[in-house]
């Protein structure tokens, strides 16, 4: 992360320039700024997947969705027919459908609230719901009654008159950006945030987006600002998660995994390359998840350890299962030799 940060900043005085040319200049280097957008989103989700060790779903879904919109800007600018020029508006909204929803959940996982299986499910399938409607631009006249094209300094632009259902959509950001800022707030007046930075950073992420969402609803402008301020909360989000990592791995005791009590179970042989496994996986356990492993090589049970924890058993599985795929075990017995065979060779 810390290298990342200084890659992006690069783009960056390119990307200012370019927004203080002249109107005529702007305008014809706008396809070199969605081109450049493009390529920034693709650098930031090659590198979530080659630095970030313990990846999130919906950060995932972030990134992709940020890289998923941005291509469709890039494509839209560069399209010389109205087939292509819709095709490159679909695969823009089919980004930015999924995008406040993984900006969300993304924030949930942040502030650790807990919620049901069957929320990030519906929310899935309004976000599909809406893409459907945002796709049908072209083809009914309930989004967009009438579409043309046009070409401005060498850059597309595609001309639209809103359907009756076109509403539907604002409401959709609009409601989503209200649930971020509700959750960012919530978890501040629990504590749910270590620090006052971290609110204010993902106050910051969500109100950069609702800012330029106003603005772009208010003035009309050649170019899409949501498609950089969606990058810039990729940054802060993906900030913020790194600084609770880190806190979470340095104020973690690792001598205390060794230390913990368990009856020594009989001599069993694992392979180096298993035992090499679970030792480097102990030390990328967080803070809860190493609780949660000494509770339970202690053959303590779920519920105790929840009770012990101030968590659910929903989430006490959530993490034996992190603690799984990090350390190597399938089953709590086998964990169990392990850790004693570690302890007692």
């Amino acid at each position: 992360m810390k290298k990342l940060l200084p890659s992006l900043l690069v783009f960056l005085p390119l990307v200012f320039m370019l927004l203080g040319t002249p109107i005529g200049e702007k305008t014809a280097s706008m396809s070199i700024l969605y081109g450049f957008t493009a390529v920034i989103s693709l650098f930031l989700l090659v590198a979530y997947c080659l630095i970030v060790i313990n990846k999130d779903k919906w950060f995932l879904l972030l990134f992709s969705s940020v890289f998923i919109v941005n291509s469709g800007y890039y494509l839209l600018a560069i399209s010389r027919t109205i087939d292509v020029a819709l095709i490159a508006y679909r695969i823009s909204y089919l980004g930015s459908v999924f995008l406040p929803l993984s900006i969300l959940m993304s924030i949930l996982h942040i502030c650790n609230l807990k919620y049901k299986k069957i929320i990030p499910c519906i929310l899935l399938g309004i976000a599909f719901a809406m893409f459907l409607l945002t796709a049908s631009g072209g083809i009914l006249d309930i989004y967009y009654k009438e579409v043309s094209l046009s070409t401005i300094n060498g850059v597309t632009v595609l001309n639209k008159t809103y359907g009756s259902l076109h509403f539907l959509y604002l409401y959709y950001l609009l409601l989503y950006f209200i649930a971020m800022l509700t959750v960012v707030f919530y978890s501040t007046s629990k504590n749910k945030l270590k620090t006052p930075t971290q609110a204010v950073i993902l106050i910051s992420a969500v109100l950069v987006n609702l800012i330029v969402w106003i603005f772009e609803q208010l003035v009309k402008i050649d170019f899409e600002m949501l498609s950089f301020s969606y990058i810039i909360t990729e940054v802060f989000l993906l900030s913020i998660s790194y600084i609770i990592q880190e806190h979470q791995i340095s104020s973690f005791n690792f001598a205390k995994l060794i230390e913990a009590p368990t009856v020594p179970t009989p001599a069993t042989t694992f392979s180096a390359e298993t035992i090499n496994k679970f030792k480097n996986g102990l030390s990328t356990l967080t803070e809860m998840e190493g609780n949660i492993y000494r509770g339970y090589i202690m053959k303590k049970t779920q519920k105790a350890i929840a009770t012990e924890n101030g968590i659910s058993v929903y989430t006490v599985k959530f993490h034996i299962n992190n603690i799984y795929d990090k350390l190597g075990p399938r089953s709590r017995k086998e964990l169990i030799e392990i850790s004693d065979y570690i302890k007692y060779n």
